[in-house]
Parts: structure tokens; C-alpha cells; sequence
């Protein structure tokens, strides 16, 4: 392998025609640009220089060298360029995988902080729900997953994983504005055990059917869908109730819907999850603070 220092010299002696010339250039002694020159030779193993009475002259090896050289340096210039640009946070890139209510109102906001701050980092969103979200972090196939658990369930994190926790997301009941139950500030889960019901995704389904099971009844579930969206615009027709995360009250579209607290409340854990080592990547680390700084905001959510 060759030195870079190594490889500098050999082409200031190479630009200027002799040891002694590339030493004034560089800053060197002599006797340092003969060593190094020397060790270039060791590494390649073959001279790269024949004398030819007061002049030097490249050898085959030196030509071929020679004609690599400029562009080697150039090519590290670019590459130092760069690994200074990534450090100091003028450049980069980061893949966030997040849930759809994350993706729709923690994400928009920290990508905002950090567009304003830092320009040169951009960010590719990726969407999927865990724990798929969670294996594609494991697979390199984004940098940062945002996630969510729920208390009654056990679920596993894969071992490779940091959880680095946001906040706790308050669930709530979507009704119709002319529910009964709309009046309310709260309601309780049992008293809803004749509705008919919109269920979501599986983890949320999973925890919900867990949660009617707790008060030993079975919903009525009518619609599964994924689409936060769809639930609203079931739930506005009448079609059916939901449990929503409190994150989805940010985005409520329809003014016919009406979001309501469960009392007793519950909650699910939402986190962000990465390999410890990309911990020290800049622009990962930068996009982590922003998503603590914004769900800080949002406590009590």
C-alpha cells in the first residue's frame, strides 16, 4: 500500500526534476526526501528513478507512477473535502424509516429544524411500521427507525439495536361529533364494548384486542385498515369507532371527527432505534437531537 505523504513527494520530485528542488518546495531536507523515496521504492518494489549523470530519469515503473500520481492526490483532496463537509455537518445523509403518524407530524417538524440549520444534510424518509420498521435497521436499509411498544404486550428488540425513548403517546377514542360520548372529556373503554369498531395495524390491533380482553369483552371489529386517513373518514360516516394514537390528533381532517381520552389512560412508548456505532455518525446524532427536541415539546401528547 502506498503512503500518501509518499506519494506527494514523488510527485513534486517528478514536477520539479530533482530531490533537491522538491525539498525546497515541500519544506523538506534532502536527505528527508531521499528516505521517503526510498520507502516509496520498498513498497512498490521496484526503483522508480535511474540517474543518468547529474540528471534523474524515471524509470518504467516511476512512468506508470508518475501517471497515477496526479490524480491520486486530486482524488484525496476530494475525499478530505468531503470527511470534512460529513464532520462538520455541511453535508450528509441520513435514511429515517418511520410509522405513518410520526412520519405526518415528529419527522416534518425535526427535518424542518434541521433544514434551517443545516442545509447540506438531507434526509431520505422510508415508511413502514414495526417490527418491520426495526429488522430494516438491522438489514442497513435505513439509519434511523422511529417505533412504538405498548406496555401490555412483550415485544422483542432486536439485541443490536439503541433505544433512544421520545415520548409517551396518550391513546384516544375517534367518534362521531354527534356520538353520545363526544360530550365527554374522557371515556371509558368498557362502556364502548357494543360499538362497532375500525382497527388499525397489527401491533396497534394486537394491543387493542389485549386491552378489550382486559375488560372481558371482544369488539365488534367491521374495518382494518392501516390508513390513518381512512379511519377518519369511516369514523366521520358513522361507520364505526377507533383507538388512535394521540399523534394522529394533530392531523385530524374532518371536522365530524372528535378525539377523546381514555380514562383510565393509556399509552404507547415511541422511540427512535439505531446500531450503536451509527451513535457517532454527525448527521445521524443531529437527527436524533432534533427528534428529542421536538417530542419534547409534545409531552403529554
Amino acid at each position: 500500500m502506498f503512503d500518501s505523504r509518499h506519494i506527494r513527494t514523488f510527485h513534486e520530485v517528478v514536477r520539479t526534476g530533482s530531490y533537491s528542488a522538491a525539498a525546497r518546495a515541500l519544506g523538506y531536507t534532502q536527505p528527508a526526501i531521499t528516505q521517503q523515496m526510498k520507502a516509496l521504492e520498498r513498497a512498490v518494489g521496484t526503483p522508480l528513478f535511474l540517474r543518468v549523470g547529474r540528471r534523474m530519469r524515471l524509470t518504467e515503473a516511476g512512468e506508470a507512477l508518475a501517471r497515477h500520481a496526479g490524480a491520486i492526490l486530486d482524488s484525496m483532496a476530494v475525499a478530505h473535502q468531503q470527511m470534512t463537509a460529513l464532520t462538520r455537518l455541511r453535508a450528509g445523509r441520513v435514511r429515517v424509516c418511520a410509522f405513518p403518524s410520526a412520519g405526518a407530524t415528529l419527522v416534518p417538524e425535526a427535518l424542518a429544524r434541521l433544514a434551517a440549520d443545516h442545509p447540506g444534510v438531507r434526509v431520505e424518509l422510508q415508511e413502514s411500521e414495526p417490527p418491520e420498521s426495526l429488522d430494516r435497521v438491522v438489514r442497513g436499509e435505513c439509519d434511523i427507525t422511529l417505533a412504538f411498544t405498548y406496555p401490555g404486550l412483550r415485544e422483542q428488540v432486536p439485541e443490536e439495536l439503541v433505544e433512544i425513548p421520545l415520548l409517551e403517546d396518550q391513546l384516544t377514542v375517534l367518534l362521531p361529533t354527534g356520538h353520545p360520548m363526544a360530550r365527554r372529556r374522557a371515556v371509558r373503554l368498557a362502556e364502548l364494548a357494543d360499538e362497532r369498531w375500525i382497527a388499525g395495524c397489527l401491533r396497534c390491533r394486537t394491543n387493542f384486542l389485549h386491552e378489550c380482553a382486559e375488560l372481558g369483552f371482544a369488539p365488534d371489529i367491521v374495518f382494518t385498515t392501516d390508513d390513518n386517513l381512512v379511519v377518519q373518514s369511516l369514523v366521520a360516516e358513522g361507520l364505526g369507532i377507533a383507538m388512535m394514537p394521540g399523534l394522529v390528533l394533530s392531523f385530524l381532517v374532518h371536522r365530524k371527527v372528535t378525539g377523546r381520552a381514555l380514562d383510565p389512560a393509556a399509552r404507547r412508548q415511541v422511540s427512535a432505534y439505531v446500531l450503536r456505532e451509527h451513535l457517532r455518525i454527525p448527521a445521524t446524532a443531529l437527527v436524533l437531537e432534533e427528534l428529542r427536541t421536538v417530542a419534547a415539546n409534545r409531552v403529554g401528547c
